[in-house]
This record gives C-alpha cells, sequence and structure tokens, in this order.
C-alpha cells in the first residue's frame, strides 16, 4: 500500500473482477523515463498517466475497457483527470472537458469533467452482464479539453469503476 495508490490493501470492487484488456487510440511516446500508455490509465495509481499521442489536444482520442460478462456490474465509474503525478505536471498538461462514453458501441452519455485534481465520480446506472453473453465494452472518446499551461497532450491519469455483485 502506497500514497499514489487509488484503491488500499482493503476489498473493494475489484475483488470480483474487473476489466480484462485496456487500449488506446493512441499513446505519447516516452520521454525521460516515463511511459504513456493505456494501461496506466488502469494500474490503479496516481503515479502514473495514459497521455494521448495526437499531435493537436486529442480530441477524438479515446480509451477502450474491455470486461468478462460475469464480471461484477459498474454503477459508478470514477476519473482522477490529468496527470495528478503532482499540481505542476497536472496544469501543464490538457486535462478532459468532456468524454464521450459508449457502452458496447453504441453512444450511452456525455461526462462532463470539471477542471479538477479530485476524483470525479458519475453515476451510471448499472453496466454490465449483456443478456446475449457478449463482454462489456465501454470506450470513452475526447470530446473537448481544459488546456495545460505549456503541453498540448492531453492526460488521464485513472478510469476506474465500483459497482454491484461483490462480497
Amino acid at each position: 500500500e502506497s500514497v499514489w495508490d487509488v484503491i488500499g490493501m482493503e476489498c473493494s470492487w475489484y475483488c470480483g473482477g474487473g476489466n480484462y484488456a485496456i487500449k488506446a487510440s493512441s499513446a505519447l511516446s516516452n520521454a525521460e523515463g516515463n511511459t504513456y500508455v493505456a494501461k496506466n490509465a488502469n494500474d490503479l495509481s496516481y503515479q502514473t498517466a495514459w497521455v494521448e499521442g495526437k499531435e493537436d489536444e486529442g480530441v477524438g482520442e479515446y480509451l477502450e475497457y474491455s470486461f468478462k460478462n460475469n464480471s461484477p456490474r459498474i454503477t459508478q465509474i470514477i476519473i482522477s483527470n490529468g496527470y495528478v503525478k503532482t499540481e505542476a505536471v497536472w496544469r501543464n498538461n490538457n486535462r478532459v472537458k468532456k468524454l464521450k462514453l459508449y457502452v458496447n458501441g453504441k453512444p450511452y452519455g456525455i461526462l462532463q469533467l470539471a477542471d479538477s485534481w479530485d476524483d470525479q465520480v458519475f453515476e451510471v446506472g448499472t453496466l454490465g452482464r449483456n443478456k446475449n453473453g457478449t463482454d462489456l465494452i465501454l470506450r470513452f472518446e475526447i470530446l473537448e479539453v481544459y488546456k495545460g499551461d505549456n503541453h498540448n497532450d492531453t492526460a488521464i491519469s485513472e478510469i476506474y469503476f465500483d459497482g454491484i455483485d461483490v462480497h
């Protein structure tokens, strides 16, 4: 357990499952020993972040999470917006203002994020356990950003989940 951990050692929704894959449309190249790959937005650590890899601010870029159909259902999506490693790093990089959420390839809603270093919780109904037996796929597409002070790269430190169907 570390101060960088999003979730401590106690039992959580992740005890009953969680996503089995995460992918991104792009990722910023490694720099100064840091990586910015998709899995950073799902490693439950505030020390890392996914950073999109387009030349502009990343509108249209996305993260996609895959869950087995028998995974616990999701009722909350929690987002650590921007690169929250330090306040200076957070301010220097773009943060997401609006994310379009797709559920199994269909538009589900727009998540309006505050320009805040704090985690933001979104109640999303109950997602998962598809009647047709297919896996749950959640895609988060960047629609709009808050501009950073020094870099035109958009970062997300974490997208994690809470829900039901665990002890």
